[in-house]
C-alpha cells in the first residue's frame, strides 16, 4: 500500500463529471485530452479520470450524442479545481443511426467480479408489483410468503433463505425496520435498480451475509420531477404511490415518496373443516379467509443539497409509515382464528452524505438512521374459530392463542460508514464499518406489573471490513477480511427454590467475534465473454427477532441461538452474442457450493402454532444457475432461467448421540430445491395511434415439489406438490408526451393452488388494473 501511495504522488490526476443542462450525468460521454490523444468514457454517473505525468496547458474536448461538443482548457494543473464539471448543450442536429458502445451502469455492475445479478426496475415501474415479487423472477431466488398482500415474506438464494440473505436500500442494511417496511409492501417504483449479490457480498455492504445480499438502489433525480400511480384489483386490492422531486438551481432539494396498500385477502383456500359443535368432518372444503385484511401507509421526506463542492448528496430525512395486520392463521393452515391481529408504526429520521473524490481518489459515504417505531400484538377475544366462520364464545377474559396485548418499542439504530481510495486506474482500497443497535422495551397492556414483559432484550453489532483491488484492462481481483462482533444482553427464567410458580430472572450477555475472509476475481477473454471466481468464509449473526421472538404473531424465540458460519464458493461465466441485424442472446451460468456450520432454520414449535429457529450443526449445499435471454432490437424479448440447489443435512451424530441420526443425508426439508422463471414481451405500436407504444408480457413461475419434513421419517412424508404459475401484463402508453401508462395485469391464471411455507396457501387467479402518470 505503502508503494501504491509514493508512486502515485509521481502522477497527476485529472477528475471531472459531464452532465447535461439539466445537471443529470451522461453515461457513455467520450472525453479527450487533445494534446494527449487520451481518451475517457464516462461512467454511469457521468464520471472521468486520467491519471498520468502531465504537464499544462491542455485542452479537454467531451461530446455525447444529441449533444454539442464541449472544449475546455486547462492552464495550469496546480490551479485549477477538480473534479470539472462539464455541462452539454443538446444539439439540434438528426441522426439516423446510433450506436452505442458504453457500458450502462447495470453492465458495469454485471461486469464486476461478484457474482451479481440487475433488475432494471424501471422497466417494471408500469407493473403493480412490489420490490419481492419483482426478485421473484430473478435467476436463483425464491420469494416465499405465507399468504397475500401484507403476508410475511422471506427471501430464498441458493439455499440461504430469511435473515442469511441482507437486504440493503442504497447501501443501508434494512434491519429491525419493522412491520410497516417490508419487502412486500415497497412499491417496485421506489427503485431505479436492484442489485443482487450472491455468496461473495462486497466490502462497501458491510453486513453479516451468510449467503447473498439485494441493494435496492432507489431514485435519487437531480431535476425535478414527479410519479403518480394508483391500480386496483382482486379482493378489495388498492395500491397507490407518488414519487416527487424539487431540485433548483443552486442545488437545494427536497424529495418526497408516499405509498400505500389495502387488501381484503379474502381469497379462497383448500382446507378440512370441523363442525365446532358436533366435531362432523368435511374435507377439501373452498373456503374464504375472512380475517385478513391489511393496510400500510408510508410516507418518506428528505431535504438536503445535490451537487454542491462539498457534498454530491446531503440529505436529512424522515420515514413515517404505519401497518394493520388481520392474522388468519399460524404457522400451519390447520390453525384458524377470527380476531387476532397485529399493527406497528415506524418513526425513523435518517441521514445521508455522499461525495465523490472528497480529496483525491477519495469517495466517502455516510448514513444513519434510528427507528422509534412500536409494534402490538392483540388476541384479547375469547373464541375458537373454525374455517367457515364459526365461533364459540367462551366466559371471562382469554384469548384465540393466549390472552394477550403487548406493546413493543424496538429501539434500533443504524451507522454506516465506507471509504473507497483510487489510488491509481489499477489500485484501489475500501473500508467500511456497519454499527447497529437494538434494545427492545416490551409491555403487556392487559397487566402493567407483568415481569416477564420487564427483561431487557438487547443487541449490539459491529460489522467492519477492508478490501484492495486490482484492475488491468481484462480482468480484475479483489481480496478483503471481515470482523463480525455481537453482544446480546437479556434474563432468562429460573426457578429459584423449586417451588411451583416460583420464578426469577437470571441476565445472561453472550459475547461473539470473529474474522471472515475472501476473495473475487474475474477475467474476461473477449469483450463478450467473462468468468467468474469467488469465495467467502463468511458469519451471519442471530437477529433479534430470532433470539427474542417477534411478541407471538408468528415466531417464539430461542436465546440459545449460536451464530452461523459458510465457506461460499463460486464459479460461473457469461457470453453475450451480436448476431445478424440486432439479434441479441446472453448465456449465463453459475455452479455454487455451500458449507456451512451451525446452519439456523425454522422449526415449528412443539404445538406447532409457532416457528422458532434452531441450529443445524452441518448442512452442505451444491447447485447451479443457469439463464439464457435474446432479445430483437426493442421488439420481442424472452428469457429463461433454472436453479437446481442440493441441501443435505450433513450432521451424522446430533449432540451427544453415538448412533448415527436417522436423517443424516437427508434433504434439508420445506426447502424448493428445483424451480426457475420463463417470460417474454411483445413492443408495438397501438394500431389505433402509431405514436402510442403497447406492451404485452407473460412470465411462468416453476417450483418442483417438495418435502415439508424430514424424507427419512416415512410416517410425516407430507409433500408440496408441483406448481406452475401463469401471468399476463398489458401496457398501453398515451398522452402528448407519452407520460401516461395503464396496464391490466392477470396472475395465476389457471388458478392453480400456490404454497410456500408448511403449506400455507396464496392467493388464486387475481386481476388489478394500474394508471400511472410521470413528469420528467
Amino acid at each position: 500500500m505503502l508503494t501504491g501511495t509514493v508512486f502515485s504522488q509521481n502522477q497527476r490526476h485529472i477528475s471531472g463529471v459531464v452532465v447535461d443542462s439539466y445537471g443529470v450525468p451522461l453515461n457513455g460521454a467520450t472525453v479527450i485530452l487533445k494534446e494527449l490523444s487520451s481518451g475517457k468514457v464516462t461512467n454511469g454517473q457521468g464520471e472521468f479520470s486520467f491519471f498520468g505525468n502531465f504537464s499544462g496547458p491542455l485542452t479537454i474536448e467531451a461530446s455525447f450524442i444529441g449533444f454539442g461538443t464541449h472544449t475546455q482548457s486547462i492552464q495550469n494543473l496546480n490551479t485549477e479545481n477538480f473534479p470539472l464539471k462539464i455541462i452539454l448543450k443538446e444539439s439540434s442536429f438528426e441522426l439516423d443511426a446510433v450506436t452505442l458502445s458504453a457500458k450502462s451502469r447495470i453492465q458495469e455492475i454485471e461486469a464486476l467480479a461478484f457474482n451479481v445479478e440487475v433488475v432494471n426496475a424501471e422497466e417494471l415501474h408500469n407493473t403493480t408489483l412490489d420490490i419481492g415479487h419483482a426478485l421473484n423472477r430473478v435467476s436463483g431466488i425464491r420469494i416465499r410468503e405465507d399468504g397475500g398482500v401484507g403476508s410475511r415474506m422471506n427471501i430464498s438464494m441458493n439455499g440461504f433463505r430469511g435473515n442469511q440473505v441482507k437486504i440493503f436500500v442504497d447501501g443501508i442494511p434494512m434491519e429491525n425496520f419493522g412491520s410497516s417496511f417490508q419487502l412486500n409492501n415497497i412499491p417496485i417504483n421506489l427503485a431505479k435498480r436492484i442489485e443482487v449479490y450472491k455468496g461473495v457480498v462486497p466490502v462497501g455492504l458491510g453486513a453479516d451475509a451468510l449467503g447473498g445480499a439485494v441493494n435496492i438502489v432507489t431514485n435519487s433525480f437531480d431535476k425535478n420531477h414527479l410519479d403518480l400511480s394508483y391500480s386496483y384489483g382482486s379482493f378489495n386490492t388498492h395500491r397507490s404511490n407518488l414519487n416527487a422531486g424539487y431540485v433548483s438551481e443552486s442545488g437545494f432539494t427536497v424529495q418526497l415518496n408516499t405509498y400505500q396498500n389495502y387488501s381484503d385477502n379474502n381469497y379462497k383456500v383448500k382446507v378440512d373443516v370441523a363442525d365446532l359443535n358436533t366435531g362432523q368432518y368435511f374435507p377439501n372444503q373452498n373456503v374464504e379467509r375472512f380475517n385478513d385484511v391489511y393496510h400500510n401507509e408510508t410516507v418518506i421526506g428528505n431535504i438536503g443539497v445535490v451537487n454542491k463542492s462539498y457534498a454530491d448528496r446531503l440529505l436529512f430525512g424522515i420515514t413515517l409509515g404505519q401497518n394493520y395486520n388481520e392474522i388468519q392463521t399460524g404457522a400451519r393452515q390447520v390453525s384458524v382464528y377470527g380476531d387476532r391481529h397485529s399493527r406497528g408504526n415506524i418513526i425513523m429520521p435518517s441521514f445521508k452524505y455522499q461525495k465523490k473524490n472528497l480529496i483525491e481518489g477519495l469517495d466517502v459515504t455516510l448514513n444513519a438512521n434510528y427507528n422509534l417505531g412500536k409494534e402490538e400484538v392483540v388476541d384479547t377475544v375469547h373464541r375458537r374459530y373454525n374455517w367457515f366462520g364459526e365461533f364459540i364464545e367462551y366466559e371471562g377474559p382469554g384469548g384465540e392463542l393466549s390472552n394477550r396485548h403487548t406493546e413493543f418499542e424496538n429501539n434500533n439504530g443504524i451507522v454506516t460508514a465506507s471509504v473507497d481510495y483510487k489510488i491509481d486506474e489499477r489500485h484501489s482500497l475500501s473500508v467500511s464499518n456497519v454499527y447497529n443497535m437494538f434494545d427492545r422495551e416490551t409491555s403487556n397492556l392487559l397487566n402493567a406489573n407483568d415481569d416477564l414483559y420487564a427483561q431487557p432484550q438487547q443487541t449490539n453489532k459491529n460489522i467492519f471490513g477492508a478490501g484492495y483491488q486490482f484492475e488491468e484492462e481484462n480482468w480484475s481481483i479483489t481480496g478483503f477480511a471481515k470482523n463480525y462482533n455481537q453482544v446480546n444482553i437479556f434474563d432468562q427464567s429460573y426457578n429459584p427454590t423449586g417451588n411451583y410458580g416460583d420464578v426469577a430472572y437470571r441476565r445472561n450477555k453472550d459475547h461473539f467475534n470473529s474474522f471472515g475472509y475472501g476473495f473475487a476475481g474475474t477475467y474476461f477473454f473477449t469483450d463478450d465473454f467473462q468468468v467468474k471466481a469467488s469465495f467467502e468464509k463468511s458469519y451471519r449473526l442471530p437477529e433479534p427477532n430470532e433470539l427474542y421472538g417477534d411478541g407471538g404473531i408468528l415466531f417464539e424465540g430461542n436465546s440459545n441461538l449460536k451464530p452461523e458460519s459458510s465457506y461460499n464458493y463460486n464459479l460461473g461465466a457469461g457470453y453475450w452474442i451480436d448476431l445478424y441485424e440486432s439479434h441479441l442472446v446472453n448465456i449465463g451460468g453459475n455452479i455454487f457450493y455451500r458449507d456451512s456450520k451451525d446452519f439456523i432454520r425454522p422449526v415449528l414449535n412443539q404445538n406447532q402454532v409457532y416457528q422458532v429457529m434452531d441450529n443445524l450443526s452441518d448442512v452442505t449445499n451444491l447447485g447451479f444457475e443457469a439463464e439464457a435471454r435474446y432479445s430483437f432490437k426493442n421488439l420481442f424479448s424472452a428469457g429463461a432461467n433454472l436453479t437446481y440447489q442440493n441441501l443435505r443435512n450433513n450432521t451424522q451424530f446430533e449432540g451427544a448421540q453415538t448412533q448415527e441420526s436417522v436423517v443424516y443425508r437427508d434433504r434439508i426439508p420445506n426447502i424448493p430445491y428445483l424451480y426457475g422463471n420463463a417470460d417474454m414481451a411483445f413492443n408495438f405500436k397501438s394500431p389505433l395511434n402509431t405514436s402510442h407504444p403497447v406492451s404485452i408480457g407473460y412470465n411462468l413461475l416453476y417450483v418442483h415439489s417438495f418435502f415439508l419434513y424430514w424424507p427419512s421419517l416415512g410416517s410425516s412424508k407430507l409433500e408440496v406438490p408441483e406448481q406452475l404459475s401463469h401471468d399476463l401484463n398489458l401496457t398501453y402508453t398515451f398522452g402528448k408526451e407519452q407520460n401516461f401508462q395503464f396496464t391490466l395485469e392477470c396472475r395465476n391464471l389457471t388458478d392453480e393452488n400456490l404454497y410456500d411455507n408448511f403449506s400455507l396457501q396464496k392467493p388464486g387467479r387475481n386481476f388489478s388494473g394500474k394508471i400511472r402518470y410521470t413528469f420528467k
